[in-house]
């Protein structure tokens, strides 16, 4: 009976059954939930080339191998300090609206990712009220030339596509996945050049 109600489900409500179904074995057996369930899960969606991952108890999106070290690069790094919570709150709403199902939401990822990248370039600036763009111009060794050329294209990108949308301009789910991974890669090394420049 099982199988047969899940071979009637939607894709995207057999994710939403997995997530049930996980749910109980989690909090009661937290070891066979991270070490058989979610290992089993996560092995027949890459042998079956699904994009999709159980992470922390949620089906989420699981993009290429850089993109995925990208994003937790920077989720680690933002999460190890304080005062980059809003940043690592923006990058996790970014990657929870690709995830979205059935339907990702994409100009919310680039939104989000963008937000997460100026939190943090405040933060590195000291100067709370600009936009990356405006932040850019102001402190052009924050970024290594030309590098910061290319991050100030990506950001007006971003700011087109995610914050200012036209009609019959939606972003592609790679543009948006590009978007969130360069965000993702120059906050974290931002926040490790800060880090590594602080007098101990």
């Amino acid at each position: 009976e099982s199988q047969s109600l899940l071979m009637g489900c939607k894709c995207h409500e057999v994710y939403d059954a997995i997530e049930a179904i996980g749910s109980p074995i989690r909090k009661s057996s937290p070891w066979a939930y991270h070490t058989q369930f979610t290992q089993s899960i996560n092995t027949y969606f890459e042998r079956s080339g699904y994009g999709w991952k159980l992470e922390d108890g949620q089906i989420v999106s699981r993009g290429e191998e850089a993109f995925e070290l990208a994003v937790s690069a920077a989720a680690a790094a933002l999460a190890a300090h304080k005062s980059h919570a809003t940043a690592a709150s923006e990058l996790h709403e970014a990657i929870a609206d690709l995830s979205r199902r059935p339907d990702p939401d994409l100009t919310g990822a680039i939104s989000h990712s963008i937000a997460a990248l100026e939190c943090v370039a405040r933060e590195y600036c000291d100067d709370p009220q600009p936009t990356c763009g405006k932040l850019l111009e102001r402190h052009p060794n924050m970024l290594p030339r030309p590098l910061g050329d290319g991050v100030e294209k990506a950001w007006a990108y971003a700011s087109e596509r995610g914050r200012h949308l036209r009609e019959g301009r939606n972003p592609t789910r790679e543009e948006a996945e590009l978007i969130v991974g360069i965000s993702a890669a120059v906050a974290t090394y931002l926040v490790r050049k800060k880090r590594a420049t602080k007098p101990t």
